[in-house]
C-alpha cells in the first residue's frame, strides 16, 4: 500500500487553478482585495465549493463559516486527515497567502481521483473563516472556536470598524452553516504556506519543515488629550494623543530590537481623531503586534510595553486604555507528522530545513485540537502580506507534491483514534 515513487500532481493544475481564484479581488499591482466576508470572499467559496463538487467531495459548513470538502475513505469511520488553509486576504494582499494551502489540498484531491487511490481514512480539505483578523479582530478566529480556544457567541460576535458582525456577514452571504463547531474529528491536519520570510529562498532550499511557531499578543491602545486649534495653544500646555502615539511606536520598536534577532514589534493600525490638519489631535487608536518563539521573553515585551504606556501618559497628561485582545503562545507541531513531512521531503529529493514559523496560521490553532503540521515553500525575496507577492510554479508544485505523499501516508496509517503510536 502507498504511492509509487515516481506518483506527483498535476503542477499546471494547480497553478491554473490559483490564477482563476487570483481573478476574484485582484487588483492593479497584481494582488488580491479579498477581505473576509465580503462579496469577494463569498465568490472565491462558491468557486471553491463547485470544484470541489465536481472533484466528487461532499460539503459541509459549520456555524463559523469554516468549509469542509471531504473524500471518502475506505473506511469513512476513521477520523480525517484534513489539508486547508483559508482565502481571505489583507486589503493588499498576494495570491498565494492562503489560498496556496487551499488549493493544494484540493489538488491532492484531484490526483488522487486521476490516479483512482482510495485512502484507508478519508480525506477532508478545509477552508478556515477570517484567518487575517483584518476585517475582524483577532485573527485565525475561526479555527480558534474550532480548536475550543474561543466560544461561538464570540466568534459571531467579532465586529468589524462598521460594526458589522461576523455572524451578520455570514448570514448576508450564505455560508453561516447548521453544523456544529469542533465537534467533528480530525485524525491530522497539514497545512501548505509560502513562507512569508526570505529564508529559504536565501539558502536555495526548496521545502521548510515547520517544527515550531512564533507566540503572538495583539494589543489595542486608545490615547485620549484634548482637542485644540494648533495655532493659540502653546506646546507646553497641550495634550497630544498623537505625541503620546509616537512615543508609544518608537518604544515598541525598541523593545523588538532589543530581542533581536527572533523578536518582532509592530504598529500596524493608526487612526487619529479629529485627523484635520490645524486641530491638536484628542484621540488616537493604535495596535501593538508582539512575536517571539519563546513565551517568557513575550511576556517580558508585555511588561515593558504596559509600564512605558502608563509611565507615558502620566507625563504627558493623557488617557491611556491598554487592551490585550489576542494572545497566542508558541507552537510545537506533532513530532509524527513533522516526521511525515520530513519523510516525503527525502523521498522527492527535494532540498529542506528545519524552520520556525514567524507569521500565526490556522495549523497554530488546529495544534490544540489533532496533530498538526505545516509545509513551507519560498517567497520571492521573502515579501508577504503585500500585492507583489510571488512564489514559482516549480516551489508551487514541490510543496504539493510533499503535501500528498504526507497526507496519504498518514491517512493509510491512521486507527480510529487518530494517529498510532
Amino acid at each position: 500500500m502507498g504511492l509509487q515513487s515516481n506518483v506527483g500532481v498535476n503542477g499546471q493544475r494547480l497553478w491554473d487553478s490559483l490564477m482563476e481564484m487570483a481573478k476574484i479581488g485582484s487588483t492593479p499591482k497584481g494582488g488580491v482585495c479579498r477581505l473576509a466576508l465580503t462579496d469577494l470572499d463569498k465568490q472565491g467559496r462558491d468557486l471553491f465549493v463547485s470544484w470541489c463538487k465536481a472533484a466528487g467531495c461532499s460539503i459541509r459548513v459549520d456555524r463559523m463559516g469554516n468549509i469542509f470538502a471531504r473524500r471518502a475513505g475506505r473506511d469513512d469511520s476513521l477520523p480525517p486527515v484534513m489539508m486547508g488553509s483559508h482565502l481571505d486576504s489583507q486589503p493588499t494582499g498576494g495570491r498565494f497567502d492562503g489560498v496556496y494551502g487551499v488549493l493544494a489540498g484540493l489538488e491532492v484531491v484531484r490526483s488522487l481521483n486521476d490516479l483512482g487511490y482510495q485512502t484507508e481514512a478519508p480525506i477532508e480539505v478545509a477552508v478556515w473563516t477570517n484567518e487575517e483578523g483584518s476585517r475582524f479582530a483577532p485573527a485565525m478566529v475561526a479555527s480558534g472556536v474550532f480548536a475550543g480556544v474561543f466560544d461561538v457567541d464570540y466568534g459571531l460576535s467579532r465586529a468589524d470598524t462598521e460594526g458589522r458582525t461576523m455572524g451578520q456577514e455570514l448570514a448576508r452571504i450564505g455560508y453561516a452553516g447548521s453544523e456544529q463547531v469542533g465537534k467533528r474529528p480530525v485524525g491530522a491536519y497539514f497545512e501548505a504556506h509560502i513562507e512569508q520570510g526570505p529564508i529559504l529562498e536565501a539558502e536555495g532550499k526548496t521545502i521548510g519543515v515547520v517544527t515550531d511557531a512564533q507566540g503572538q499578543r495583539w494589543y489595542e491602545i486608545t490615547l485620549i488629550g484634548q482637542e485644540a486649534h494648533a495655532g493659540p495653544t502653546p506646546m507646553s500646555r497641550r495634550r497630544d494623543a498623537l505625541l503620546g502615539a509616537s512615543r508609544i511606536v518608537q518604544e515598541v520598536n525598541r523593545i523588538g530590537l532589543a530581542r533581536a534577532p527572533f523578536a518582532c514589534a509592530t504598529v500596524g493600525m493608526v487612526q487619529v481623531h479629529p485627523n484635520s490638519r490645524n486641530v491638536i489631535p484628542g484621540r488616537v487608536f493604535l495596535t501593538v503586534d508582539f512575536r517571539h518563539p519563546d513565551d517568557a521573553v513575550l511576556a517580558g515585551m508585555d511588561r515593558e510595553l504596559r509600564d512605558f504606556v502608563a509611565r507615558m501618559a502620566a507625563e504627558s497628561r493623557l488617557e491611556a486604555e491598554f487592551k490585550q485582545i489576542w494572545h497566542v503562545a508558541p507552537i510545537k507541531f506533532d513530532p509524527r507528522c513533522v516526521a511525515a513531512v520530513r519523510k516525503a521531503t527525502g523521498e522527492l529529493g527535494y532540498s529542506n530545513r528545519d524552520m520556525v514559523s514567524g507569521a500565526g496560521h490556522d495549523a497554530c490553532y488546529l495544534a490544540k485540537a489533532a496533530p498538526t503540521s505545516m509545509i513551507f515553500v519560498p517567497c520571492v525575496d521573502g515579501i508577504s502580506h503585500n500585492e507583489i507577492e510571488d512564489a514559482t510554479p516549480e516551489w508551487i508544485e514541490a510543496g504539493c507534491n510533499v503535501l500528498l505523499r504526507a497526507a496519504v501516508a498518514t491517512a493509510d496509517a491512521i486507527e480510529a483514534g487518530g494517529l498510532g503510536g
